[in-house]
């Protein structure tokens, strides 16, 4: 045996034993603090020093066992190395970590870079380039973004803007398969970040703004073929419903009422697309994932619940036949996207143990469900709002507040939380030290007046005139440690701007986020003190993740450029003196470029 060979199985053995020591250390912790709020272990395997999914895990817990940079040593944090994507939009995507290689994933043009840990300075091994049509950029709702790669199976998956799922070879960056599922002509787009699980790639389709209907598809992981089709909106047989479907509430039951829930056909531009997050169960062996905004935006334009739309699915990964549904916002109002993370957590609820999903809604409320049947167990405020008036326990519905109802050709004001919700795609963190999970959110109201909709393929189908501000006390944004046991917050602070970016929580007792004006921060998960910041290039708008590099020490890497929805104004380079630009999010943000500029680099952290 090579002696090489021999320091990797040492060193494998020394990580084991480390990760082992961790869940051994944090299994005693949470038992002497009196906590038992932890996600599956099926879901959420030991630590193994990658990081290989945006999520982190099955369970998007977002957690790393990692815990050299903790409390006490995070302000020696230093830059390490750093790379620059040459492009100059959002890049709300996160780095991934396999072995000894980081994959990079910039906006549009889409290109995967593979940077190689072994080497100084983490040079690159190769990159690939899918060559997107052009034609896309001018469909993309917010921005030319991307939510990140996957890995599985020793490929890279990722989802491209004109509609694209590619899978990549991960060691050389050859291309394995390359498949169009969407139609840029009538404004399907793709942006979201796959999920790789029983030999499957899921993804779905971008578009609510267009009138796009939305889908998720599972494909063959080895071949990119499809395996099946879920529509969000239509008769039963598109929406995979069959006889093991079976919501908990009444609302949601009946038959085809991603049909009758609509006005004559409407339901063929209605939205509910599947851009955001998915998690997986594997004891239950189920998925779960949010569907997007029912189109067009004006309510009054498609009355009644504009099933199957601003809710959540629990579908079996196999045959992608639904079991439960439950929507976050009947009929919704908003354009309040139910397409948010979903946290799988097991805990004790009222003496008894569940399985539960939590979930920071659009709409401005922290969600604990039951997992295997969809019931909700809580629904509490972690954001101001006027919007809505809490959910009725019993039928699990959201109660509207009138008073801040749309209408048509007439201007409602001070509607809080805004279109992007109280908190929009850019996902939370759980850390089992604390049982708290992180949000990163926004603190915004709007006026919105109600026109006319016209539906014409490939062109905006809104229907509402929105400008946007700040909310109360005249912060734009906030992050919130929320203590799901007690069902309330445990500390909050403050962001002059919407906190755009993921967050990241780990076993040394920290959390990372940035912000939209370029900082990169590291808190006391417990307390929320800050700890380290460190002022990079761009406003940050991405996902921060960590790792163990090859030797043997913990990395936190974060991706710098400004961009998406909220800082349109800079990427964009959009009119400040145009309210109305950016689906009105200008008029809030419109100071924004007195604070950063447009980038693109990637930042690396250690310890010296």
């Amino acid at each position: 045996m090579s002696d090489g060979t021999m320091r990797e199985l040492a060193s494998m053995k020394h990580r084991s034993l480390v990760g082992l020591c961790t869940i051994a250390f944090v299994a005693m912790t949470s038992l002497c603090l009196g906590q038992s709020i932890v996600p599956p272990p099926s879901a959420s395997p030991q630590e193994d020093g990658q990081w290989v999914m945006p999520a982190k895990n099955y369970a998007s817990t977002r957690y790393s066992g990692l815990d050299e940079i903790n409390t006490a040593n995070v302000a020696n944090l230093r830059v390490d190395f750093t790379f620059s994507t040459g492009v100059v939009r959002g890049h709300e995507s996160a780095p991934i970590v396999v072995g000894s290689t980081m994959y990079v994933l910039a906006p549009y043009p889409l290109i995967l870079y593979a940077l190689d840990l072994t080497r100084p300075g983490a040079p690159l091994k190769w990159k690939y380039e899918p060559k997107p049509e052009a034609a896309a950029q001018g469909v993309a709702c917010c921005d030319v973004v991307n939510r990140g790669p996957t890995y599985g199976d020793g490929r890279i998956y990722y989802t491209t803007l004109d509609s694209h799922t590619v899978a990549v070879d991960a060691a050389t960056g050859r291309e394995i398969w390359n498949v169009k599922l969407g139609d840029i002509n009538i404004g399907e787009t793709m942006t979201m970040a796959p999920l790789f699980a029983r030999g499957k790639v899921f993804v779905g389709n971008s578009g609510g703004e267009y009138g796009v209907r939305g889908w998720i598809v599972a494909l063959d992981a080895a071949t990119g073929k499809s395996v099946w089709k879920a529509f969000s909106t239509g008769p039963d047989a598109d929406v995979l419903i069959g006889p093991d479907f079976k919501p908990f509430y009444d609302m949601d039951r009946g038959k085809d009422l991603g049909v009758t829930t609509w006005p004559p056909d409407a339901w063929q531009q209605g939205g509910g697309n599947v851009w955001g997050w998915l998690s997986y169960d594997p004891d239950l062996n189920l998925i779960y994932y949010g569907t997007g905004n029912p189109g067009p935006w004006n309510p009054d334009a498609r009355p009644g619940d504009n099933k199957w739309t601003a809710g959540i699915f629990a579908r079996d990964p196999d045959t992608g036949a639904a079991r439960w549904f439950y929507q976050w916002s009947p009929h919704d109002l908003y354009d309040h996207d139910g397409i948010n993370e979903q946290i799988l957590l097991d805990m004790p609820w009222q003496g008894k143990p569940r399985k539960v999903l939590v979930r920071p809604e659009r709409n401005g409320y922290l969600y604990v469900l039951d997992r295997t049947t969809g019931e909700v167990l809580s629904a509490k405020a972690f954001a101001y709002l006027n919007a809505s008036r809490g959910v009725d326990m019993k039928t699990g519905r959201l109660i509207e507040n009138p008073d801040k109802a749309p209408v048509m050709n007439k201007v409602v004001r001070d509607i809080c939380p805004t279109a992007p919700g109280a908190k929009d795609w850019n996902p939370s963190a759980f850390s089992v030290r604390t049982g708290y999970i992180y949000i990163p959110h926004n603190n915004l109201c709007m006026d919105y007046e109600g026109v006319e909709p016209n539906y014409i393929a490939g062109t905006p189908y809104i229907g509402a005139n929105v400008t946007m501000h700040a909310g109360p006390g005249g912060n734009m944004g906030e992050y919130t440690a929320w203590d799901i046991a007690a069902q309330k917050p445990a500390w909050s602070l403050k962001e002059p701007f919407p906190v755009w970016s993921s967050t990241l929580a780990t076993a040394g007792d920290v959390v990372f986020y940035g912000t939209m004006e370029g900082w990169f921060k590291a808190l006391d998960a417990r307390t929320g003190r800050l700890l380290w910041q460190f002022r990079t290039g761009s406003g940050i708008i991405g996902q921060p993740t960590t790792y163990r590099g090859p030797d043997g020490h913990q990395y936190v890497a974060i991706l710098s450029g400004v961009g998406g929805w909220a800082g349109a104004i800079v990427s964009g380079q959009l009119d400040r003196r145009d309210a109305t630009a950016a689906k009105g999010f200008v008029n809030a943000t419109r100071n924004l470029p007195d604070y950063t500029t447009a980038g693109g680099t990637l930042y690396v952290f250690r310890l010296p």
